[in-house]
């Protein structure tokens, strides 16, 4: 089992579950400090990497080739920046974006491939690629232009992964969230700025957690072989769509 994004959020809870359900795993992330401290904790493997770097992917498949069969592929890492209009957008920013939440996965994706092929062909049963986009890859919403467009194109990637895989028992997943509070995805999307990232999820009463993505995944990737949950939208009951949030206690209305 490989998890990129692995160093905290989705990742890091998504690699203890996995680990408190047995599984070998193999955390995939930027900072290796972060890496050392989860795999002390739930004694994980790890792997340092860049995957906007097509170097440290190469590496990334050369060590799971030398070191064991991989059965599932969990694409977590992404990010957004920038809460701009198409107009204002910073094309770094969206370069950014579309390197880490597209090209990584298509990365990672395709050099897996022949690992899950191999592990499959040795062993029977089947493989699974699990990718981890977001609500914003299937509703657009005022501010997220260039997330909107890596995300979306992160989908459609995943359904035609689908397609060209047809025949073969390996399944594809993908997981959309919706609000997910974390301690580093609204402070990377708002550039440091804590009063910013801390306003995205202000009164609003229980917003998803790491916890409960990472289980939602555990529970799509544990599944029989043969069932593929294709597309899972998450939300909190606080969240309609992107860009409709209840803040403040939910209650009935009365009347």
């Amino acid at each position: 089992m490989v998890v990129t994004g692995a160093s905290s959020g989705i990742g890091a809870a998504t690699v203890r579950l996995f680990r408190s359900h047995g599984w070998e795993v193999v955390g995939v992330a930027r900072r290796a400090d972060r890496l050392e401290a989860l795999a002390a904790e739930t004694g994980a493997e790890y792997v340092v990497a860049d995957l906007t770097k097509q170097a440290d992917v190469d590496a990334l498949r050369d060590h799971l080739a030398a070191t064991g069969p991989v059965h599932a592929l969990v694409n977590n890492a992404g990010g957004a920046k920038g809460l701009d209009s198409v107009e204002n957008g910073d094309p770094d920013d969206w370069a950014w974006m579309f390197e880490i939440n597209v090209l990584g996965v298509q990365r990672v994706t395709s050099a897996l491939l022949p690992l899950l092929r191999s592990t499959v062909a040795a062993e029977g049963g089947g493989a699974t690629i699990l990718t981890v986009t977001s609500i914003a890859g299937h509703v657009a919403y005022v501010g997220g232009g260039g997330y909107n467009a890596a995300k979306f194109a992160a989908h459609a990637m995943t359904e035609v992964l689908r397609l060209e895989l047809n025949g073969e028992p390996i399944r594809v997943i993908e997981v959309a969230p919706g609000m997910v509070k974390t301690d580093e995805f609204a402070l990377v999307r708002f550039g440091g700025d804590q009063e910013r990232a801390d306003a995205v999820y202000a009164g609003v009463e229980h917003p998803l957690s790491a916890e409960d993505v990472a289980e939602t995944i555990v529970d799509a990737v544990e599944r029989p072989a043969h069932v593929d949950l294709d597309l899972i939208v998450i939300k909190p009951v606080a969240q309609s769509a992107p860009h409709l949030v209840a803040r403040g206690p939910l209650h009935v209305r009365e009347g």
